[in-house]
């Protein structure tokens, strides 16, 4: 039960770790809305998407960053730059690992980055979030909690499932309780800080990285070039979905445009949910050759090209 006499709180919460660790199912999870984009390839979440949730008179702001990772193109150390900026601007610092993955090469390197930031004197406490503890028996996960807590000194230890929402509650609570005294920063019914427009272009590249294969997913992005409200209530969305080939032109519309159109279907139908209203979706393909290193496609997916070096 809220405690009405209870002060206000807001904050902010990043979410670290290697890709594909949970982290925007977990945000979806704890807004209780679909904010940011879930896959099952990596490295889909690029911009540092914020969600809001409120636990009684708390209200938690989520910076959901990009994996950490090895970054070998410019929009890979742009990601991370992003990452690590998004860890540095939050009051509390959440890292999700893997149950069944453990103590990985990948998760060392971000409780070395952890510990460098802790030695320049920086005290945010960072708690520990297990995450996909279905796939484990308890004697792993017990020796794995022991192994991760003996390495880095977190604040918190949780054993959570994103997906099904096991201990996301218990997490959620401890992180209102430790968030400063202060005024909510976002309204009340206001769950994203990002433009109904950018989520759609989020929305619209789930559904692309879903159907496609290989390196196309990262080597397109989605823009939303024209947001019209409509007298009947319904919304006209004009996208354009960048390539930076000639063949992955072809590989994306499909024999006969049967693959956009199933794209297109899709990404309707979830936009439309998401806003409450009828959707009108059209999609064009477009070759830009070089978009990958335009500091303008970059900040419209929210990422600073002078972090990329």
């Amino acid at each position: 039960m809220n405690d009405p006499e209870a002060p206000q709180r807001a904050g902010f919460v990043a979410l670290i770790g290697e890709p594909n660790a949970g982290k925007s199912t977990l945000l979806n999870r704890m807004v209780g809305a679909k904010v940011s984009i879930v896959t099952h390839k990596v490295q889909t979440t690029r911009a540092r998407l914020r969600g809001v949730a409120i636990d009684g008179a708390a209200q938690i702001v989520f910076v959901d960053t990009p994996g950490l990772f090895r970054p070998r193109r410019r929009l890979d150390r742009a990601m991370v730059a992003a990452a690590w900026s998004g860890a540095a601007d939050a009051d509390i610092v959440v890292l999700m690992i893997e149950a069944h993955r453990g103590l990985t090469e990948g998760v060392e390197a971000i409780l070395e980055g952890l510990e460098e930031r802790s030695g320049e004197g920086d005290a945010r406490p960072v708690a520990l979030a297990i995450n996909k503890i279905d796939r484990v028996e308890a004697p792993v996960l017990l020796a794995l909690t022991k192994k991760l807590n003996e390495r880095f000194r977190f604040a918190q230890t949780f054993m959570i499932s994103a997906e099904k929402g096991h201990g996301v509650d218990d997490l959620r609570g401890w992180l209102a309780d430790g968030l400063p005294e202060g005024p909510w920063l976002y309204p009340e019914d206001q769950i994203a800080d990002l433009p109904s427009r950018m989520i759609a272009a989020e929305m619209t590249r789930e559904k692309l990285t879903l159907r496609l294969h290989q390196e196309l997913p990262y080597q397109l992005t989605v823009e939303t070039e024209q947001w019209q409200e409509r007298k009947d209530g319904s919304v006209r969305i004009d996208q354009v979905v960048y390539v930076a080939r000639d063949g992955h032109k072809g590989i994306l519309l499909g024999k006969g445009g049967e693959t956009i159109k199933a794209i297109s279907v899709a990404a309707r139908a979830e936009i439309a949910e998401f806003i409450g209203r009828p959707v009108h979706l059209f999609l064009q393909v477009k070759v830009r050759p070089g978009w990958l290193d335009e500091a303008a496609r970059y900040r419209e997916i929210g990422l600073d090209i002078g972090d990329a070096g």
